[in-house]
């Protein structure tokens, strides 16, 4: 089995500790340094010369991290080609996701060796001119820099019937949040002058599923990137080099990689190509379709199943909120199961459409405990229960599962993931 891969029983195995676990061995606060102790011990690497500039030139982590990868759920999917892998949330600081930790979901794996100097770019359909762009050509326009977060639509899916999922990385790893760097898509619609009878935009990918989306008019229009940089340097492969379509705050795969056309039209059946038309049967018997926009969730990432507690006292609770409808003005958390909350510390900058790191002091006296984080947004969505989710959305409900995360902290420190009303 690959090592970045665990069996069914290692995910639903409570307190699956991947990196964590040996923590909880012989851990104890640190002391204080005695007056009389022995002077301290000169370190090995402070007695020989370390590696040289152009040994590693584009420079690798630490071998003591080599645990900090992405994941996958080997029974999720026949095989791994169409499949995803997921960010391990616990083991990052900050709100940036580095790119090789970006959850990657493919549906015809990942293309490896398109050229950038070949690949090209269509836009046609609904437009006064047609235009065929290399890379070379998208480049020279204004060029606009964005941090924005991208989360899978069945993020958290798996739990969505109940805990089963043992950790953060498993229970909400198809997400991240990166600084894309591209050109408006306004821009270019511009300049090919898309037709005011165009309602919908299609984008395909240049992958083997030519991956196909359809999107509507206004948000193309209003805040949606051409990219082919992630976190200042050129998109890697599975993340869709040479270029990307990036639409902030919504499910993750209209975000169309190894974009090469867009296609504008009146409605997003005129042709042949698949549309982003996920339905969901609603308890009424009514269906909710074309539900984009990622919802107002939170979620503690220290401690949790990965990171357990390491003893009484003294622990600072942190964890990431977003919402694809703006920013986060609030992240309560609850020690007691959502009894009693408390108002958290967002830490800057809380930026629209992107992760927001929040932090709370925590004193644990060693007795059971039930941690909840619920995150607000500015246009006042508030982050629901597991039971109003349920209420709203019915059981057959599989995408956008934004609801309260529940910890449960046991008295020797180990962490599982469990559902309360």
């Amino acid at each position: 089995m690959p090592r970045n891969s665990l069996g069914r029983g290692g995910f639903l195995r409570a307190g699956t500790g991947l990196v964590g676990g040996a923590l909880l061995a012989g851990s104890a606060p640190a002391n204080a340094l005695a007056e009389d102790a022995a002077p301290l011990a000169i370190p090995e690497s402070n007695k020989v010369l370390g590696a040289g500039v152009n040994d590693t030139p584009y420079g690798m982590p630490s071998k003591y991290e080599r645990d900090v990868v992405r994941r996958t759920v080997p029974f999720l999917t026949a095989e791994d080609k169409s499949s995803v892998s997921f960010t391990p949330l616990q083991d990052l600081d900050g709100i940036i996701t580095p790119n090789g930790l970006c959850f990657v979901r493919d549906h015809g794996g990942s293309p490896m060796d398109i050229d950038p100097l070949t690949h090209r770019l269509v836009i046609h359909g609904l437009v006064d001119t047609p235009m065929e762009y290399t890379m070379n050509d998208l480049i020279r326009f204004p060029t606009e820099s964005h941090v924005y977060f991208m989360e899978c639509g069945a993020n958290g899916g798996m739990d969505y019937k109940g805990a089963q999922m043992q950790g953060v990385q498993f229970t909400h790893g198809m997400i991240h949040c990166c600084e894309w760097t591209g050109v408006k898509l306004s821009v270019l619609m511009a300049e090919a002058g898309v037709k005011p009878s165009a309602k919908w935009m299609l984008a395909e990918g240049a992958d083997a599923a030519a991956m196909t989306r359809s999107v509507p008019i206004e948000k193309a229009l209003d805040d949606a990137l051409i990219a082919w940089s992630q976190n200042g340097e050129r998109l890697r492969p599975e993340n869709g080099y040479p270029v990307r379509l990036v639409l902030p705050g919504w499910q993750a795969n209209l975000n169309v990689k190894w974009l090469r056309r867009l296609k504008f039209g009146t409605d997003p059946w005129e042709t042949r190509e698949e549309t982003s038309k996920y339905t969901e049967l609603l308890p009424d018997g009514k269906s909710r379709q074309f539900d984009w926009v990622m919802g107002t969730k939170s979620v503690i990432t220290a401690p949790c199943p990965e990171k357990p507690m390491v003893g009484k006292g003294f622990r600072e609770v942190t964890g990431l909120a977003w919402s694809g409808y703006g920013s986060v003005t609030r992240v309560d958390v609850s020690f007691d199961g959502g009894v009693n909350w408390q108002r958290a510390t967002l830490q800057e900058p809380v930026l629209t459409k992107a992760l927001t790191r929040f932090r709370i002091p925590w004193q644990w006296n060693g007795e059971t405990a039930l941690l909840q984080s619920r995150a607000v947004d500015d246009k006042g969505h508030v982050q629901p229960t597991h039971e109003q989710l349920l209420a709203a959305r019915g059981g057959n409900a599989i995408y956008n599962k934004n609801s309260i995360q529940t910890w449960r902290v046991n008295p020797n420190g180990t962490v599982d993931s469990v559902q309360v009303s």
